[in-house]
């Protein structure tokens, strides 16, 4: 783990080859891509970076301390700090709206982005998973393992992996394992509640995949899709069988898409070139059939200065600290 300022980030990979840089959501280390996301990248020959976005313990802050602007910056100050200009951006969650923000500040910086999860306003279910997580952070309260664990597959896997019994046995015992403190990532807690920013996202001239996850309870898919089709040059995916881990329960699926998108030579779009519209969406496949087994309000957002893969029968485990539910 290498430091930049206060950032600590992880890089893979051959100096030389196309940059990646992943951004987490909310509560999420950069630890969180390498079981899956880091190793497919690098076999695609990609140079791949991961980083903790601020406000991760043992710093984190309380809430208010930092904007989503703040985090925006960091994610372009790290751009720069390896010279990786232009660079492919992958965000999920929150990350995907740090990723959104810089692809219209800074389009200088990206060269094409993929954004899961993501959402270009608040809604109400958003607004009051937010404040039930600021509340819970704010009380001190630490729920048995047990507990939250129940709470998190309800609230982040697909149905078909909660009836699976085996599978959820084991995400349940990953979930109790790696169960981090509430407060320890409290100043991102509420920073997903941004404004209707779909007006503005059409402005966004580089190429986006734009990922939902068909059963995600947190970013809905269909505002997932109003993202796409707001941003001009884009194309939007539904990947179905999985919530809102939906990149650790069907990685193979998402990685696949990923590569797609992420492959080729960099984009040269000449200035004042108007972006062309993308493809009309799609679905992908469904995941083949499983063997049976025993509120704050939302704030204005401002632009930043410039400046081992396990066994595929087994369920995708997060990595410590990817259980945390991210309120977007």
């Amino acid at each position: 783990m290498t430091r930049k300022g206060s950032r600590e980030y992880e890089e893979f990979g051959a100096p030389g080859a196309p940059p990646v840089v992943l951004v987490a959501g909310t509560g999420a280390p950069g630890r969180v891509w390498r079981a899956h996301q880091v190793p497919a990248l690098r076999r695609a020959g990609h140079r791949v970076v991961t980083f903790d976005n601020r406000g991760l313990a043992p710093e984190p802050g309380a809430a208010g301390a930092f904007t989503l602007a703040d985090l925006v910056a960091d994610t372009a100050g790290l751009i720069g700090h390896f010279g990786a200009a232009p660079c492919r951006l992958v965000g999920h969650s929150l990350g995907a709206i740090v990723v959104q923000e810089l692809v219209l500040a800074r389009p200088e910086l990206v060269d094409r982005a993929v954004l899961m999860a993501g959402s270009g306003r608040t809604d109400a279910l958003i607004t009051a998973g937010a404040a039930a997580d600021l509340a819970l952070a704010a009380s001190g309260v630490r729920l048995p393992p047990a507990v939250a664990a129940h709470r998190l597959a309800l609230q982040n896997l697909s149905p078909r992996t909660l009836e699976d019994d085996h599978q959820l046995g084991y995400w349940l015992s990953l979930f109790e394992m790696t169960l981090p403190d509430p407060a320890a990532a409290r100043g991102q807690l509420g920073l997903a509640l941004i404004p209707d920013r779909l007006a503005a996202y059409r402005r966004i001239s580089r190429p986006c995949l734009v990922v939902a996850f068909a059963d995600d309870l947190v970013i809905r898919p269909r505002l997932t899709r109003e993202l796409a089709e707001a941003i001009p040059r884009s194309r939007y995916v539904e990947i179905p069988d999985c919530g809102h881990f939906g990149y650790l329960e069907r990685p193979d699926a998402v990685n696949a898409e990923l590569l797609g998108h992420l492959s080729g030579p960099p984009e040269r779009i000449a200035p004042g070139r108007p972006a062309p519209q993308g493809p009309a969406p799609e679905r992908i496949a469904p995941a083949p059939a499983r063997a049976a087994s025993p509120t704050p309000a939302a704030q204005p957002v401002r632009p930043p200065p410039p400046g081992p893969v396990p066994a595929q029968a087994r369920p995708a485990p997060p990595p410590p600290g990817a259980g945390h539910r991210a309120p977007a």
